[in-house]
Formats: structure tokens, C-alpha cells, sequence
């Protein structure tokens, strides 16, 4: 039976390697998450066949767990917003690394293990009991349950104390001739408490490369405790995500203009106030103006942030580029690596709203094209936009790339308020001479600009 589980794991691997390959493109997204979901059915059905889980009970518990599992995730699925997304792959990824510390407990009780296969246990339980309590914290910052950063006195000094004193407890356990439940309660406490005060000092602003993190430790405790129950679609399944979500932080991180060592070990990973003050007044202008100067564009460049996502204004927004190119002005959408907090959310919500995928151009595509653009349209967005980034060394947003939209000829800036973007830095864009603001919700003034437009 041995010889038949194993080909079918390496197959299910195979297909979810498929699947998340097919996850790098907008166009075969929706295929990959079938495909991984397939190989994910396949790889939970041959379980059932393993010789160590047989039995009525044994089938029965899976089943159960298989039951509520699906009951959670479809009707979670159904019901969260795409602006919720964020949070919700924070809470999941949490419960991979939960579910990958709770496998290694129970192999850590095991006293048949080598020593080799305890240490691969222990190394997953770190990393995953970690990974949990950390994504816990981060899903709840996200979802504004946790609005202050918390930093304790010698923060650093603590983390690593807890760190050490988490490694001791792993050597002794590592070590222990008889596997002891006195010394794995610890043990896993500290790596709760330890997941807790290694998020909580970091602002909201850079909580994705934090989830992404935490995304790619859950990958590689999964793999760990692949080695562990000699399991080849854990083994795949979770290198394979540890390392996509490695190479995934640092890119995030990069579009930032930060390291991760930064983001996770500085002072400056927390959230700022810029010293640095802008020049001018912000500059209103009315629905009509602002449709008459699109509709009378060569080129409309629409740059969405995150905003748009909490206003859906993604429908409206498309609608009115229809109008836009219906009077043979030429749309695109230009797409910040880091716009929506996520890596792809405003692909996503654009692709629902039914924008093709061929009018969604990342920085590196379209920034050469803003210097001839009539007008530009910002909706949502703030940091991404910031001139200070490139103008201003005392900013803590300086150096991080963005996209070029105050070298148009003209600008206009959906915002619901006069409020500050989410890194807390004042924009320079909105008060420059050829920018104009549209104060009110996204989807309302969106809907206004359609009409208008129309009425030209």
C-alpha cells in the first residue's frame, strides 16, 4: 500500500505546483486555485488509505474535521469582501502553521522517533507555532481589533530572551531520553508569546510583508513535517510555499524601499508621521470640469489604490472608462506592486469588475507613459503616488519606487477627506499646480463622472 500512497502524494504535489504556477497570472488564476484544490482533494482522499489511520474512529475524526473544515471555509469564502481579503489570508495562513505546531507536538510524544525526525519536529513546531500567533496578530491589526502599535520596554532584548529560552526547552526536549509534556506546554507557550511580541511593534503599513513572511514560515514548517510523517506532498507542498513566499517578502519589501530586516528588527517598521511639509493648497474642482477635461483627453491613465477597494467603486470605475473609450479616449489602469496592501488585490478587483487584463500595467510598464498623459485619475491611492518619495531624503517613504502620475499634464485625485495616506506621510501630488481634487465617496463621484461624461 506503501507504493501506491506515495506515487499518488508526488502526484498531488505535481498539481499543486501546477496550480500555484498558474496563480502568477491574472488570466490563469482562476484555473491554478482548481487545480490546487483538486490536488488537494486527492492527496485528502489516498489519506484515508494510509495503514497508521485505519478504522472506523479514526475515518470518523477526519471526516469530521473534513466536514467543519468545509463548512468554514466555503461559507467564510462566500461572504468576505475582496477588501477583507488581506486579513482573511493573515487568519488562514495562521491556521496552517497552528495545524503544522500541533502535528509536531503529537510526533514530539512519539517514543519511536529518531533523533533526526524529532529535531525536523521540532524545527516545524518553532516555525509554525510561531507563524500562527503571529498571523493571528496580523489578521487582527488589519481588521483595525488592534489599532496601536505596542512596544515594550527593550523590545528586541525581550524577543530574543523568550528565543533563547524557547531553544533551551527545544534541546531538552530534543535530548530527553522520555518525550515530556511538562516541557512541551512551555516550550509552545513561549512560541505563542514569542509570535505575539515579534508583530506587535510593527505598523499597519507593513503588515503584508509581515503576512508574506508568515506565509513562507508556514511553508516550511509544512515541509518539515513532511520529513517528519514521510509524507512527499507535504514535503513538496510546503517548500514550494516557503519558498514563494520568501521570494514574494522580498519583492514586497523592495517595492517598499525596505529591508525585511528593517521592517521586522527597526524602529522604523512602525508607522510615522512625515516632518516634512507640503507646499500649496489642495486645489477642488467640479464633477463637470473634471468630465469634461477626461472626455476631452488623447490618454487617461486610472491609478486605484485602496480606497477604491473600500468605496467599490471598481464597477463605477470601469464603467466610466466604457464611456471614456466610447468617445475614443485611450484607458489604462497602472497597478503599484504594493497597491491594496496586497501584492495583485487591485488586479483582482478590477478583473471582477471586468477591466481585461491587458489594460492592468504594472510600474515598470507604464511609468514611461505618464509624461504624455493628458490626465490622470487617482482614486484611493496615496503613498504610491507621493512625489516625496523621490524629492524629499527627510521622508520615511523616500526611495520607494512609485508610480510617476504628477509628470502628467493633468491630475485628479478621488479622496474622500483631506486625511493623510496610510503611512501617515503628507502627499505633495495633491497640492502641485496641475493637480485637482474630487472630495466625496469613490463609487458616488465615480457615478457622477459617468453621467456627466454622458452628458457631453
Amino acid at each position: 500500500m506503501h507504493n501506491f500512497i506515495q506515487p499518488i502524494y508526488l502526484i498531488t504535489a505535481i498539481i499543486l505546483i501546477m496550480g500555484i504556477r498558474k496563480m502568477s497570472s491574472p488570466k490563469t488564476a482562476k484555473n491554478g486555485i482548481t487545480y490546487a484544490g483538486w490536488g488537494m482533494l486527492a492527496a485528502i482522499l489516498v489519506t484515508f488509505l494510509v495503514p497508521e489511520i485505519r478504522g472506523v474512529w479514526n475515518h470518523l475524526l477526519i471526516l469530521t474535521g473534513i466536514a467543519i473544515g468545509t463548512y468554514i471555509g466555503w461559507s467564510s469564502g462566500n461572504k468576505v469582501q475582496m477588501i477583507n481579503m488581506p486579513q482573511m489570508i493573515a487568519l488562514y495562513n495562521g491556521m496552517g502553521g497552528g495545524a503544522a505546531g500541533a502535528i509536531a507536538a503529537i510526533e514530539l510524544l512519539a517514543p519511536s522517533h529518531s533523533f533526526t525526525v524529532r529535531a525536523l519536529a521540532l524545527l516545524g513546531a518553532l516555525i509554525g507555532t510561531i507563524s500562527f500567533s503571529g498571523s493571528i496578530i496580523a489578521f487582527a491589526k488589519l481588521q483595525d481589533l488592534m489599532k496601536r502599535v505596542i512596544i515594550l520596554p527593550k523590545h528586541q532584548l525581550v524577543n530574543s530572551a523568550i528565543l533563547v529560552a524557547s531553544v533551551f526547552l527545544g534541546c531538552l526536549i530534543l535530548f530527553s531520553s522520555q518525550p515530556s509534556k511538562l516541557l512541551l506546554l512551555p516550550f509552545f507557550i513561549l512560541l505563542l508569546v514569542l509570535g505575539v511580541t515579534f508583530t506587535i511593534p510593527i505598523g499597519g503599513a507593513n503588515m503584508p510583508v509581515v503576512i508574506s513572511l508568515f506565509n513562507a514560515m508556514t511553508g516550511l514548517a509544512v515541509g518539515f513535517e513532511g520529513f517528519v510523517l514521510n509524507n512527499n506532498a507535504l514535503i513538496i507542498a510546503g517548500t514550494v510555499v516557503g519558498a514563494s513566499g520568501t521570494l514574494l517578502t522580498q519583492l514586497m519589501a523592495k517595492a517598499m524601499n525596505k529591508s525585511v530586516a528593517s521592517i521586522f528588527f527597526s524602529p522604523m517598521s512602525i508607522q510615522q508621521e512625515s516632518i516634512s511639509q507640503t507646499n500649496g493648497s489642495l486645489k477642488p474642482v467640479e464633477i463637470s470640469d473634471a468630465a469634461v477635461m477626461m472626455a476631452y483627453s488623447n490618454k487617461v491613465i486610472i491609478v486605484p489604490g485602496y480606497g477604491m477597494a473600500v468605496a467599490q467603486a471598481q464597477h463605477k470605475i470601469w464603467e466610466l472608462a466604457q464611456q471614456l473609450e466610447q468617445r475614443g479616449v485611450i484607458v489604462k489602469f497602472a497597478i503599484h506592486p504594493v497597491a491594496g496592501r496586497m501584492p495583485g488585490h487591485m488586479n483582482v478587483l478590477l478583473a471582477e469588475a471586468g477591466v481585461p487584463y491587458d489594460k492592468l500595467l504594472d510600474l515598470d510598464e507604464i511609468n514611461a507613459e505618464f509624461s504624455n498623459t493628458d490626465t490622470v485619475l487617482v482614486i484611493g491611492a496615496n503613498d504610491v503616488v507621493n512625489p516625496s518619495a523621490k524629492t524629499e531624503p527627510s521622508s520615511p517613504i523616500f526611495g520607494m519606487p512609485i508610480l510617476d502620475a504628477a509628470s502628467a499634464r493633468n491630475v485628479l485625485v478621488i479622496k474622500r477627506g483631506q486625511g493623510k495616506g496610510f503611512s501617515g506621510v503628507e502627499n505633495s501630488l495633491f497640492t502641485m499646480d496641475n493637480a485637482r481634487m474630487l472630495y466625496g465617496d469613490g463609487q458616488d463621484v465615480a457615478n457622477k463622472l459617468i453621467h456627466a461624461v454622458k452628458a457631453l
